[in-house]
């Protein structure tokens, strides 16, 4: 096709798997590290196709990319690109939106079911040498419980089923998604206070935008039971999180367990790490062996698809095809 690709992957060592498909279809391939740099910059002005994982896309660098015809988001999250002005140079924005769905609705899952049954106090005290069941704290009974998911996407409806089918009553807010389908997993659709003041779990999957950014704040805290726990594998920043853990400490909500933050990674000195009722883990939802290839090869095969001409296969905004 005699067109470049830039990547731009801040952190990756490799490219191979992106390399085998694009070169099998004639592109061009710069492997640039990130966007920081202004050689970074100058490469991407001259590309056709630019692949990203976390790093920012505002839109002055977009008003200067001469050719460009896609900005590949290889993963998720789309807060960190100016998608309006991608729109504006007519450039398509997409990313990968099934490639670690079982892997962050299981993550989910798996933080909700270490806080049913006080794994970090039971973990944390056989260490110590205390051999007692209650070490966890106060446990109750985990089919008698409900689940709330905000947000019901493809991995908010995963994490519904999942938690369905652990026996766990489920609650979902989401105004986008039509709640029929939420209705057929056997969820009941109710609005956002409800989900909040109801839920003994609350699991959140909204996308970041400006709507529900610190969507979790002193007043939704507020609505909790104080038996009750947040987990967040989505966005770090759905949560406001000095609200966060005062509602913890001040006993508002029984705890956390966050695998996502505003600033990553945590700070030595960030508070979440002196308080063991919130649990963290490392942004890790996304993981495990076949999504760190799926989201490779999808956005690879976007990048071909859009360069030859077809409507891409993910797209999040609209342009002419070229």
């Amino acid at each position: 096709m005699n067109m470049k690709v830039v990547i731009a992957y801040p952190g990756f060592g490799d490219i191979e798997i992106e390399a085998e498909i694009l070169n099998a279809a004639g592109l061009e391939i710069e492997h640039v590290g990130s966007l920081e740099t202004e050689e970074a910059r100058q490469a991407a002005r001259q590309c056709d196709a630019l692949m990203v994982t976390i790093q920012p896309v505002g839109g002055e660098l977009i008003r200067s990319l001469e050719c460009c015809r896609l900005i590949c988001r290889v993963g998720t999250g789309l807060d960190a690109i100016d998608i309006d002005a991608a729109t504006e140079r007519g450039i398509w924005v997409t990313y990968a939106p099934d490639y670690s769905i079982d892997e962050v609705s299981t993550h989910a899952i798996a933080l909700v079911l270490a806080q049913a049954r006080g794994l970090s106090g039971l973990l944390g005290a056989t260490r110590q040498g205390i051999w007692s069941s209650e070490s966890g704290g106060v446990l109750y009974r985990f089919s008698d419980q409900t689940l709330g998911v905000i947000g019901c996407g493809r991995i908010g409806q995963a994490t519904a089923a999942k938690g369905r089918g652990l026996g766990l009553s489920v609650l979902a807010y989401d105004p986008y998604v039509d709640g029929a389908r939420m209705e057929e997993l056997g969820v009941e659709v109710v609005d956002l206070e409800t989900v909040l003041r109801r839920s003994d779990y609350i699991s959140l999957h909204s996308p970041l935008t400006e709507e529900t950014r610190q969507l979790i704040n002193a007043e939704t805290l507020a609505m909790m039971k104080p038996t009750a726990y947040l987990v967040n594998a989505a966005r770090g920043a759905l949560v406001d999180e000095d609200a966060l853990l005062a509602a913890v400490q001040g006993g508002q909500i029984a705890g956390a367990a966050l695998d996502v933050l505003n600033v990553e990674p945590v700070a030595a000195d960030h508070p979440f790490l002196k308080e063991e009722r919130i649990l963290l883990t490392p942004h890790a939802g996304w993981y495990s062996e076949e999504s760190k290839v799926d989201v490779r090869v999808q956005g690879a095969e976007e990048v071909v698809r859009v360069l030859r001409g077809e409507r891409p296969r993910a797209p999040v905004n609209e342009v002419p095809l070229k």
